[in-house]
């Protein structure tokens, strides 16, 4: 595919960058249409991401509809049919300041104006519209086959919320027609997944007004949380992990000692206790130093494997709250691991294991990524450095295929993320392992080694889930809310056909739940018809007791899997042996 860069070259862009500059030059061509829909409208950002392309624009008081949307699309497809010559340009900072100035643009001035002084900025013009841009971009507006607009939201000037909200038009572009289709196919797919409306149907959680970004489980969304809770307390008593529960609220000291207070304030809430500034934790780990530093430790203690699942509370904008995906409060099912620094690499690969074992589980691929040192960070080089090549030398014992994620690290210390591939082939950043010298040098952790003598112990920090109310609503979208019969909340439903089975039915009910299955007893006067539907495909159940007449003289149970229409007969011993089976095996 050939562009044109800044310096008015045109040659073939690299296969892997196509798609960023079919998006790029889409976000234009979107910014072109508005302005010519919108001539009052001005403009901030309009970049290429991963999804597709967006634009944040300021159209004063107007407020676009659907069927806006619609219009722009249209005015797009015009001015690809017009064929417009992409030409680029270059100006030093003054002049492209003066050139903005003129043409009413006050958010690309001020972006300018941001920049170095010596900074010479790129144009790219298209028709009657200009617009500040590095490039590259496409040669002509005709190479932009297949694109569609997609939606509209709201965003801060600089992601900044005491700047004003500007609208941002969101789409997507792909190279050829087939493929934006079976995106849009996807999307559909995704939206009919949607873990919000899934949760709403079968009664698993709830958002409110009153406590925005603060997600209500209901009854049966906790019986899906405490599976996955008694899930992970199993395996973690298996790998030698004891569990702690440390204070939501400590002292403003604490989090200065941790480093928190410094690098992550704007993000914690606070509230004045006794004349002093207290935090709510928005991470469980200086709790779980705490928890070390409580009492004296020898090296033979070490590794030292502490489990907390602790709530935590973090400030998220308002207009970036999504269902459970992105909330203010949430439960990290976090470890940290007090080690020797010869204890490292076994340990990283220990707790590799237990995150495979955990998303095979789910029937979760992933991709590793090692993520480095930020700007932002805390520490020695060499303190860095030693940790870096910890995680990384345990990668590669594993033989673990993985990506450098430069700057991305935590500011204490590297990370090695997992990137889960759910049944759309959406990527979720769930489980991490962090490796830490800073914290148990800020609060003076120690051990005795062999000798007597005191030395500081390494810390690991990680997690499996990430948040229990994030993977959750992966989970529901993952199997569409079909859950494993071992996780769903309503594991068998008992359906009467009519009131003169009512004891065998409850009889059946009584015997499941003695057998300690998470069932309900239907005996609503209601179409047995209308029942089998309701738990199949609202209350996704996956299995349905039919109980009738026969069944009752007989002793026996029908029994309905939700995925299929047939019915198999069975003793009810038999049906409990099956489903206890497939509970005690968690499949």
């Amino acid at each position: 595919m050939k562009v044109i860069y800044p310096n008015g070259q045109v040659a073939e862009c690299a296969p892997e960058e196509e798609l960023h500059i079919l998006r790029h030059t889409a976000a234009h061509i979107l910014a072109q249409a508005v302005k010519r829909l919108y001539p009052h409208a001005d403009f901030a950002y309009g970049p290429a991401n991963e999804k597709g392309f967006y634009y944040d624009v300021d159209l004063g008081d107007t407020k676009l509809s659907e069927e806006d949307l619609q219009a722009i699309e249209q005015e797009m497809r015009k001015i690809v049919k017009e064929n417009l010559p992409i030409r680029p340009s270059i100006l030093p900072r003054d002049e492209a300041i003066r050139f903005m100035t003129e043409r009413g643009e006050k958010y690309k001035v001020e972006h300018i104006g941001d920049l170095a002084e010596d900074a010479e900025i790129s144009f790219y013009t298209q028709g009657e519209y200009v617009d500040m841009c590095v490039g590259p971009h496409l040669c002509y507006t005709k190479a932009l086959k297949a694109f569609k607009l997609l939606g509209q939201s709201g965003a801060y000037w600089k992601n900044d919320k005491n700047n004003k909200m500007l609208t941002r038009i969101k789409g997507t572009a792909f190279r050829t027609q087939q493929e934006l289709d079976e995106h849009l196919r996807l999307l559909e797919e995704a939206e009919k997944r949607d873990h919000r409306r899934i949760g709403r149907e079968m009664g698993l959680f709830m958002m409110c007004d009153e406590a925005p970004g603060f997600p209500f489980f209901l009854p049966k969304g906790m019986l899906l949380k405490n599976a996955l809770i008694e899930y992970w307390r199993e395996i973690h008593t298996r790998e030698n992990y004891v569990e702690v529960s440390t204070p939501l609220i400590m002292n403003r000291k604490l989090w200065e000692t941790s480093g928190h207070w410094d690098h992550y304030k704007d993000n914690m809430y606070s509230t004045q206790i006794d004349d002093e500034t207290f935090c709510v934790k928005p991470m469980n780990c200086p709790g779980g130093v705490m928890v070390y530093r409580s009492q004296p430790h020898s090296y033979r203690e070490l590794p030292m494997r502490v489990g907390e699942l602790g709530l935590v509370h973090r400030h998220e904008l308002k207009g970036a709250l999504h269902g459970l995906f992105r909330v203010r409060c949430f439960t990290q099912d976090d470890a940290h691991i007090f080690m020797r620094r010869e204890q490292i690499k076994d340990e990283i690969i220990s707790v590799v294991h237990l995150i495979n074992e955990v998303y095979s589980k789910f029937g979760f691929k992933y991709a590793v990524e090692l993520s480095t040192r930020p700007v932002d960070s805390m520490g020695s080089d060499e303190d860095w450095e030693a940790a870096t090549d910890g995680l990384r030398g345990a990668l590669e014992a594993l033989g673990l295929p993985y990506t450098i994620n430069e700057g991305d690290g935590a500011f204490y210390g590297p990370k090695i993320d997992f990137h889960l591939e759910d049944t759309l082939g959406r990527t979720w950043q769930c489980g991490t392992i962090q490796l830490d010298f800073q914290m148990p040098l800020n609060f003076e952790l120690e051990y005795t080694d062999e000798k007597g003598e005191k030395q500081r112990p390494i810390m690991i920090h990680r997690v499996c889930y990430g948040s229990i109310e994030r993977f959750i609503g992966i989970l529901t979208e993952h199997y569409a809310g079909k859950f494993p019969v071992w996780l769903a909340p309503t594991q068998a439903k008992v359906l009467l056909v009519s009131e003169k089975c009512a004891d065998y039915g409850r009889s059946v009910y009584e015997a499941l739940r003695a057998a300690k299955v998470r069932v309900e007893l239907d005996n609503r006067n209601e179409k047995i018809g209308y029942m089998i539907r309701e738990a199949q495909v609202v209350d996704r159940v996956p299995y349905m007791v039919i109980i009738g007449q026969q069944e009752a003289e007989q002793g026996t149970v029908s029994i309905r899997n939700r995925d299929t229409a047939q019915t198999e007969t069975m003793t009810l011993d038999a049906f409990i042996e099956k489903i206890t089976g497939e509970i005690r095996d968690r499949v």
